[in-house]
């Protein structure tokens, strides 16, 4: 019983975390991990557990979404179905260790895009000129790559997705947050339907269930609470969870 809380608990914050600005996968994975579930599992149950709480908050946010620059948000939201189902193929075939071994180093990327993006999108239009940036390929195929690594591993995925559109488009990061977590729950949503037809991520319901219901309340909630935090606060709230996601990931490794 009081694995089972403990799971719950790493769920709902891995909701939060999610929905507040990404993350979530580096308290769920370790929590699962340490209850005897192999890596390559706990991945996949990490995935299937996490969808219901990214709905959730996508919900939440669903009057707050803005399109990506031109893209249109119906073709983005696709990609990213099928980039995530290709990704979760991708992890049922092939060792981890690709991914796993470059995933610092995008993140450290990601972070400092994050931390500068804007001013060096900006230092980017003035050179090049206002029209300068992403076009709608340069968007989508970017998200399709995004939305595999999302289905293969899913660490800290939304980050490098608000990491892309900032430096391409200068989109500012609480503005994109909305947009952040739909696109992560479509990745995730792909990816489970496969985990669920493929794998064993079944092989352990009761941890699935514990950390599914807490992911599913920390969603809701964490997406509540982002709603209301000023934009300098949620921007500073994304910037520090990547920061501290990118250190985990070193340190993992």
């Amino acid at each position: 019983m009081l694995d089972l809380v403990l799971v719950l608990a790493a769920g709902v914050a891995a909701g939060v975390l999610n929905a507040v600005g990404g993350g979530g996968t580096f308290v769920a994975l370790p929590a699962l991990v340490a209850f005897g579930l192999s890596p390559v599992t706990a991945n996949a149950v990490s995935r299937v557990a996490l969808v219901p709480g990214a709905v959730a908050s996508a919900w939440v946010y669903r009057r707050d979404i803005t399109q990506v620059g031109a893209t249109s948000t119906v073709t983005l939201t696709a990609i990213s179905v099928l980039g995530g189902g290709v990704g979760a193929g991708l992890l049922l075939v092939l060792p981890a260790s690709s991914f796993d071994a470059a995933a610092p180093w995008l993140l450290a990327f990601a972070t400092l895009i994050l931390a500068f993006g804007r001013r060096l999108s900006e230092a980017v239009h003035q050179a090049l000129g206002r029209s300068a940036g992403m076009g709608p390929r340069a968007v989508l195929i970017g998200q399709f790559i995004l939305a595999v690594y999302g289905g293969y591993f899913g660490g800290a995925v939304g980050i490098l997705m608000m990491a892309l559109w900032s430096i391409g488009l200068g989109l500012d990061a609480a503005v994109s947050n909305p947009m952040r977590v739909a696109q992560l729950a479509a990745v995730y949503l792909s990816a489970t339907v496969l985990f669920l037809l493929a794998s064993d991520a079944l092989a352990a319901p009761s941890l699935l269930t514990a950390m599914l219901v807490g992911a599913v309340a920390g969603g809701f909630g964490g997406a509540h609470l982002a709603r209301r935090l000023p934009a300098r606060l949620l921007r500073g709230t994304i910037l520090t969870t990547a920061v501290i996601t990118t250190v985990l990931y070193f340190l993992r490794g």
